[in-house]
Formats: structure tokens, C-alpha cells, sequence
């Protein structure tokens, strides 16, 4: 089979995140943060209302200045009336007109010489005004605002709505036109007894300017919280998605097959939330690291025990076919079925060992009384006999409970090692002590055997896979050196320790002592 070989470019585009505005963080904060700003936004809305009550409030005044010059006009006499009119224009800032019973115009203060009623010419106003115009057409156009008719001058007062309805109805009606530079104008009217109706008309530019000055204000205020919102958004997008962005290559480096090799940002000057999960990722990543290390060096030491058995198996199966000598042909078969005993107690504890990782991460803890167990492992001892006429004795405190959190079968296989491995050890008519005690919220077992001891130097290796340190006299191969190993195992996995160290008692002897926690676990 030939190895496929991914390509640079293959491995770039597998590295490179696509970062889509549905899935990225950045566009996700800055809407969040323009939205609130939109609905501040809306209070350039708000002030189309705010002019609608403006405009409202000085209709009603231009009703009440009609009635009130109505009744003024109608208490002098026709000389004093052009007089009258040019002063409660001045006054009221209107162009006042007055027409007869017949709608004929009578009076206008414009032509009297008052010039307060001047509509400008948009064509000849600055850039500013446009795009103020510009800006009010937009809001009315979005807020749906109804847009009053063009004012124009009309030459009957019949044409004049307020002036025709006054006449017929004896009212003060009143109308709103729009200017050419977009502001209001106003008309009202009022019926003067026995002379006619008197109408007034203003262009009322300061409800315009109003408006607009607010805007402006408010759009400033919108425009600077809008830069300072989105530079604090673009800022704390930087700080989480950097660092996010970091973690998850590593991620699919990781995911590439590369573990060896990624070093995943562990960001320790970062208290919050994504300094917590690049920590953990930085652990998780350590850990996969070590635990494929330790599979690759198992599979090593698997292949390399494997191979003695096999390889004196080889030898002994090919000398049958050579030798003739039943004699020697009965050594040979003792030494295949040595090898193939051997072969299979290998291969029992390697399946053992290779899936107790799994079963621990899976196991329910329950309570389980260590004295009764390893007492219960004792008697069992006893009753099958031991080798060498090895003894037993197990020293526990009286009435003192040892419950701990775990797997009792899982822990029975730990004290089962145990004394199997001290029994190896431990000479003609020996002693095994087991003993047990409580101490700083521990249970402390240890097992203590008079063999010839653990050196110094290899009281930590014994706990390695396939590595045995047996007695001189023992026959090759009766044991896989994975016990001691699966018994740490199965210890760490409950939270606990275990070492071997030298018998403070006597001169030769080993001490393998277990610290299990008291009470439950999580």
C-alpha cells in the first residue's frame, strides 16, 4: 500500500479556519453593540414627533392670533385698520390680510410696507441647509410623516381654504403648507363681523431650526458613542477571538496527528474564562501527548516480550523436527508448553492492562470495607495453601471502620498482586504481615514480606510495565511484570499512592505501602 503524502497546500487549507461572519465572534459583538445603538438611533424618529407637536402648539397659537386681530380689526374704524394691521403684525410677526364679505382683498400688510413674511430661495442657501433638507426628507420619507401641500400665493380669498371655511362657518380654522426651503407655513383666519375675515400667515423657520439643532446634537452624541462602541467592541473581540483563534489551531493541529509537535497556549497571564480553557486545552493536550507516548512505548515492550516466548517456541518446534530421541523430544515439549503458557498468561495480562484505563474512567464507586476485603483475600490464601509453608497475618485496628470510595474487585486485584508478589519473595516458612490503619483521612495498608528487598535504585521501576525484579531461583517467564504496574493503576485511578520501600524493623525485607483516601469520592 502506498503512504499518501498530503501536500503543503492541502495542510494550509486543512489548518485555516474559516472564519464566517455566522460562526465568528467579531460581527457577532459589533451587532450586539450597533443594535443598542440603533435603537439610540431612534431618537432621530422621536424628533419628527417632537416637531409634530411643535408645529401642533403653533397652529392653536395662529388660531388664537386670528381671533384676537379679528376682534382688534373689527373694533376700529376703516381708517385706523391699515395702522391696526401694521402693528399686530410687527407684534404678532405675520402677514396679516383682510378680506370683505366678498372675498375681495381690502388690506395686506406686505403691501403696507411690512416685510415680515419672506419665503428664502433654496437655490441660493449653502451645502448645509441641502443636506439638512436632504436629511428631512429621509426621516419624513422612513417615518411616513404626511407632507403638507406647497405653499403658493393665491389671488381670491375664496382660494384660500381658511379664509372660504371662516366665511361659512364663522370659524378660526387654520392649515399648515410647506415651504420651498422645507419649512412650515402657517395660515390662519377669523371672521370679523360686518367687515369680513381676517387671515394671517407666518413661516415659522424657528420650528425648523429647532428641530435641526437637536438632531445635530443628537447625532453627534450618537456618532461619538458609535466610534467609542465599536473601537471597545473590535477591542474585546480582539481579546477573545485571538486567543480562541490560537486555541482551536492548535486544536486541528492536534487533530492533524501532530500532538508531538503543537504546543498549545496555555495564555497564564489571563485569569478569565479563556485563560481556564487554554489551560485545560494545554493539559488535555500534554496528556494525549503522554498517553500515546506510553501506547507507543507499550506496543515497543508488548512486541519485545512477545518475542522471547516466540522465538524459544521457533527454536524448540523446528528442533522436533530434526531430533529423534524420545527423551529429548519430551524436553522440547516441555519447553513449548512452557512458551505457549507463557504466551498466553502474556497475552491475559497485556489485554488485561491495555483495558483498565477504560474500565476505571467507566467505574462506579461504591463503598467498600477494606478490612473485610483483604481479610476475605487472606482466608482464601489459606484455604488454597501456600508455597513454601509462607504464613499470614493481617494487624488491623480493632472497631475502627476502613470504607473508602471504589471498585471493590478493582482493589481486591491491587492486594491480590500484592501478596501474590510477597509470596514469591518470601523464604522457607516465612512471614507476610498485612496491616492497616486510619491516618490524616487516609487508609493505609502495607504489606510486608522478609524476602531479600527492593534496591534503592529499581523502587521505582518495579511499577513499570514489564519490568520484574524476581528471586535468583525463580524459573524464567512465570510472570509478565505487568502485576506491580496494574496495581499502581488501579491505585492512582482512586486517588491514592503507592511506593515500596526498606522494613525499618530488619535487616532485609520489603515494605509496599498503599494510601488510599477515607470516605467518597467524586
Amino acid at each position: 500500500m502506498v503512504p499518501v503524502i498530503a501536500s503543503p497546500r492541502s495542510e494550509d487549507r486543512e489548518l485555516t479556519l474559516r472564519w464566517s461572519a455566522r460562526v465568528s465572534l467579531t460581527p457577532r459583538i459589533l451587532f450586539v453593540n450597533v443594535f443598542a445603538l440603533a435603537l439610540l438611533a431612534g431618537g432621530f424618529f422621536y424628533l419628527d414627533s417632537y416637531r409634530s407637536r411643535i408645529v401642533d402648539s403653533r397652529v392653536a397659537q395662529a388660531q388664537r392670533e386670528a381671533r384676537l386681530i379679528a376682534e382688534a380689526m373689527g373694533a376700529v374704524d376703516l381708517p385706523e385698520r391699515a395702522a391696526v394691521a401694521v402693528r399686530l403684525g410687527r407684534d404678532t410677526g405675520t402677514r396679516i390680510r383682510l378680506y370683505d364679505n366678498a372675498a375681495r382683498p381690502v388690506l395686506d400688510t406686505q403691501a403696507l410696507g411690512l416685510r415680515n413674511f419672506v419665503l428664502a430661495d433654496p437655490d441660493k442657501q449653502g451645502w448645509g441647509l441641502t443636506a439638512a433638507r436632504f436629511l428631512d426628507a429621509v426621516i419624513d420619507t422612513v417615518v411616513a410623516a404626511p407632507r403638507p401641500p406647497l405653499y403658493r400665493e393665491l389671488r381670491s380669498g375664496n382660494e384660500w381654504p381658511v379664509v372660504r371655511i371662516a366665511r361659512t362657518t364663522g370659524t378660526a380654522p387654520a392649515n399648515v403648507w410647506r415651504a420651498p426651503d422645507r419649512t412650515p407655513v402657517i395660515t390662519a383666519a377669523a371672521r370679523v363681523p360686518g367687515v369680513g375675515v381676517v387671515m394671517t400667515t407666518i413661516n415659522a423657520r424657528d420650528i425648523t431650526k429647532t428641530v435641526r439643532v437637536e438632531r445635530f446634537r443628537l447625532g453627534v452624541v450618537l456618532a461619538i458613542v458609535s466610534i467609542v462602541s465599536v473601537l471597545l467592541s473590535l477591542f474585546l473581540a480582539r481579546t477573545i477571538v485571538r486567543p480562541l483563534r490560537r486555541l482551536a489551531r492548535a486544536a486541528v493541529r492536534v487533530r492533524l496527528g501532530r500532538a508531538r509537535e503543537v504546543v498549545v497556549p496555555r495564555l497564564p497571564s489571563r485569569r478569565d474564562e479563556i485563560g481556564m480553557l487554554a489551560r485545560a486545552l494545554s493539559d488535555m493536550s500534554l496528556a494525549l501527548r503522554a498517553r500515546i507516548d506510553a501506547i507507543e512505548a507499550f506496543a515497543a515492550d508488548v512486541t519485545h516480550e512477545m518475542k522471547n516466548p516466540l522465538a524459544s517456541l521457533r527454536s524448540a518446534v523446528d528442533g522436533l523436527s530434526r531430533i529423534h530421541d524420545p527423551e529429548l523430544q519430551q524436553r522440547l515439549l516441555a519447553i513449548v508448553r512452557d512458551d505457549v503458557h507463557r504466551l498466553d498468561r502474556l497475552i491475559t495480562d497485556i489485554a488485561e492492562a491495555s483495558r483498565l484505563d477504560a474500565q476505571l474512567s467507566r467505574a462506579k464507586f461504591e463503598s467498600v470495607d477494606l478490612g473485610a476485603l483483604i481479610a476475605a483475600l487472606i482466608a482464601q490464601h489459606e484455604e488454597r495453601g501456600l508455597e513454601r509453608d509462607v504464613a499470614l497475618r493481617f494487624d488491623r485496628p480493632p472497631a475502627t471502620p476502613l470504607i473508602i470510595a471504589g471498585e471493590g474487585a478493582r482493589l481486591e486485584r491491587v492486594f491480590e498482586n500484592l501478596i501474590t508478589n510477597a509470596v514469591s519473595f518470601s523464604p522457607e516458612h516465612g512471614l507476610i504481615v498485612l496491616s492497616a490503619m486510619v491516618e490524616a483521612g487516609e487508609v493505609v495498608i502495607r504489606v510486608e514480606d522478609e524476602g531479600p528487598g527492593v534496591p534503592e535504585e529499581s523502587r521505582e521501576t518495579i511499577f513499570h510495565r514489564f519490568n520484574s525484579f524476581r528471586p535468583a531461583d525463580e524459573s524464567f517467564g512465570k510472570h509478565s511484570g505487568l502485576g506491580l504496574a496494574i496495581a499502581r493503576t488501579i491505585v492512582e485511578a482512586h486517588h491514592g499512592t503507592i511506593h515500596v520501600e526498606a522494613r525499618d524493623d530488619r535487616l532485609h525485607g520489603a515494605r509496599f505501602v498503599v494510601r488510599l483516601p477515607l470516605g467518597s469520592q467524586t
